[in-house]
Parts: C-alpha cells; structure tokens; sequence
C-alpha cells in the first residue's frame, strides 16, 4: 500500500511528492515501511492568492491525521455541547420561553427570527439563543465525524460520531414538533429522552477514542459486573422516564402562558416519590458495580470513575431533595437537568471502560493508517519549511 504527500513552495506550486510505501498485515499492524522522495517538473505558472489558500485547503484535509489528544478534545466539546443544550432547554423551560417562538423552523410566521412585539423581548430571546445552539452542537459533531475519518479510525468510532449527527437532526424536528404541539408534556419529555442517549453516545466516544483500533478487544470487568452495570443502565432510564413525568405533572410547562394546559393529570408528590424510589434502586446497584469493581481488583481508572459516578448521583440526589422539600423552586431546574447530564456521563463512561482494547501500536492517530498519514505530513511540512 502507498500514501503520497505532496510538498508546495510559497508559490503554491509542487516541489516534490513523497511516497510512503507500507504493508498491513491480517491483524493490522504495519510490518514494513520505506520512503521515497521524487522531485516535480511540471511547474505551473504561479497561482492566486485565493487559489493557493484554496490548494492549501485542499491539502490539509487530504493530509491532515489529528492526533489521540486532538480527537479526544473534539469529543470532550462534544460531550459538554450535548449536556450543555438541555441546560440552555431548561433555562427556556422556567422562564416560561417556550413559545417565545410561536413555530417552527420560523420563530414566527414569515419571519425566521424574533419579531418586535410578536412576543416578550426576553422569551424571544431565550427561545431563539437556544435554537442556535443546536447550530453549535452540530458543528461539534461535524468535528468528531472528521476527526475519526481524518485519523482512519475504527468503524465504531465512526458509528458514534455519525450517530450524534443524526441524532441532533432528530432532536432539532422533535422539538419543533413540541412547539407545534404548544408543549404538551409528553412531546416535551420525548424531546428530553433523546439528549440523554446522545449525551450516552457522546461518552462512549470520549472514552473509547483512545484506544487502539489494532488493539486487542479484552474485557475489563468480570460476566457479573457488566451485568450489574447493564442493570444500572436500565435503572438510569427508568429514572430519567420517571423524571420527565414529574416535571410533566409540575408547576413549570414551559410557556409562562400555558398554565397547567397540557400537563401530566398525576399527583406531583407521588410521582416524585415514585421517582425518588428509582433513583434509590439505581444507586443501590451502583454502588454493588462498585464494590465489585474493588472486589475483582479492576484497574485503578474504572474504580477511580466508579467513585465519581456515585458522588455525583448523591449531589443529584441532594438537588432533587432540595426541589421536594422548597416546592420546585425555578433555580434548581437547570442544575437537576445539568447534574442529569453529568451522571448520565459518567455511567457512559463506567460502561465504556468494560472494554479496552490493549497492546495496540498506533501511539499517534489510534490507528495504524492514521499514523503513517500524520508521518507522511510532518515529513511533507518539515520539507515546506526547509524551503
């Protein structure tokens, strides 16, 4: 197999094409590597200054192989765009924003932004900020699906990076179709579930992006802890289902003109006891995942995130006490959905690290043709600059 980098002087033109010839064999490890340098006579007349930034472009993406650090950052931003849009989602929520906007893709008819006296200036405001978020969670997104193909990286990756992708597309039409449905609850809380799953996805590709893909696929955990951890992750949904029903039967709707119109007909005490009792169960095998982990002496890193994790649950748990007793003040909705987010997170991340890939040789990119591409990059700009 070849990989070919192009070297380009200040004129944009080619000077030389480096050829890097290797072999992969059937495990994917690369057995044998030679370059070969071979000098350009075809020069063109010089370019423009657009078309040579254009060329540079060009080059950048067809050489480009970010490294483990790099698309470890592009994922971090990733997971914190994703948990951060449902805290932006709930500031409209209890400020009574929600049809600060009146429809959707149109903040209002005719007009794809706010309009002078259509609506408050402040619920407008909120409701079209938190639309354009979305803008900068997809851009986020965007990044991770090119890191991974920049870096040749494993399928999975890709999968979870193109998932996130079509996920923010999805959220985007359900909640306009929530606007449309002047937020009924249940439109509401299937506009809710889904940001936890990509929070979820967002926290499997944080942590498995660091593994190697030539790596060896080897279970962390023994059969009985990834059972309970399946087990908390069932739990974790029930809690999070159960949630959107308390706020569903709640004092906040979303639209400081929606009163109680559209609400979940339940008792909201019993409904925050029945989610209280979930919690509780979803803590409880937590903390025996934990116990477990120390008892079969997992790594350090997986107990280390399996403390963090049940520290977390317990701070979400305060808030939540905290909303029971002092009636749902409208300040401690965004930190109970942004503590939602975090331990959401980290059960992601305690569950991706059940699964490591070991003894992989792609130290650079996490890929064994990422890494001859970086190589073939850092040779193509040592020459540009010796130039």
């Amino acid at each position: 197999m070849r990989y070919v980098s192009f070297a380009i002087n200040p004129r944009y033109q080619l000077v030389k094409a480096i050829h890097i010839h290797y072999s992969i064999d059937k495990e994917g490890k690369v057995r044998s590597v030679t370059t070969t340098t071979t000098p350009s006579t075809n020069f063109k007349a010089p370019l423009t200054q657009r078309e040579g930034f254009a060329n540079r472009v060009k080059a950048f993406f067809k050489e480009a192989s970010p490294t483990i650090a790099q698309q470890r950052m592009v994922a971090l931003l990733l997971l914190i765009c994703q948990g951060g849009i449902t805290v932006t989602g709930s500031i409209v929520r209890v400020t009574g924003s929600g049809l600060g906007c009146v429809t959707w893709p149109n903040c209002h008819p005719g007009s794809l932004v706010p309009v002078a006296g259509a609506e408050p200036v402040l619920h407008q405001a909120i409701e079209f900020g938190n639309r354009l978020l979305t803008f900068v969670v997809t851009a986020a997104a965007v990044a991770a699906v090119v890191a991974v193909y920049q870096a040749k990286r494993r399928k999975e990756l890709k999968v979870y990076a193109w998932l996130s992708v079509a996920g923010i597309v999805v959220q985007a039409v359900i909640g306009g179709i929530s606007v449309h449905m002047e937020l009924v609850w249940w439109m509401v809380a299937a506009h809710f579930l889904p940001s936890m799953v990509l929070v979820w996805i967002a926290g499997m590709l944080y942590t498995r992006i660091l593994q190697h893909d030539d790596g060896t696929l080897t279970a962390m955990y023994p059969s009985v802890v990834r059972s309970l951890a399946i087990v908390a992750a069932v739990a974790l949904s029930v809690v999070l289902i159960t949630g959107t029903m308390v706020t569903g039967s709640g004092p906040h709707a979303g639209d400081a003109e929606a009163s109680l119109q559209g609400r979940l007909d339940v008792d909201t005490e019993m409904m925050a006891i029945i989610h209280a009792i979930c919690m509780y169960v979803y803590l409880a095998f937590t903390a025996i995942t934990v116990f477990l982990l120390h008892r079969y002496n997992a790594v350090k890193t997986a107990k280390k995130i399996g403390w963090i994790l049940i520290v977390v649950i317990l701070v979400q748990w305060a808030i939540g006490v905290t909303q029971f007793h002092l009636g749902v003040p409208r300040w401690t909705i965004p930190a109970h959905i942004a503590m939602s987010s975090v331990v959401t997170a980290m059960t992601s991340i305690l569950w991706a690290n059940g699964i490591h890939r070991k003894d992989g040789t792609s130290p650079t990119t996490g890929s064994p043709q990422g890494d001859l591409k970086y190589e073939a990059r850092q040779a193509a700009l040592a020459l540009r600059k010796g130039r």
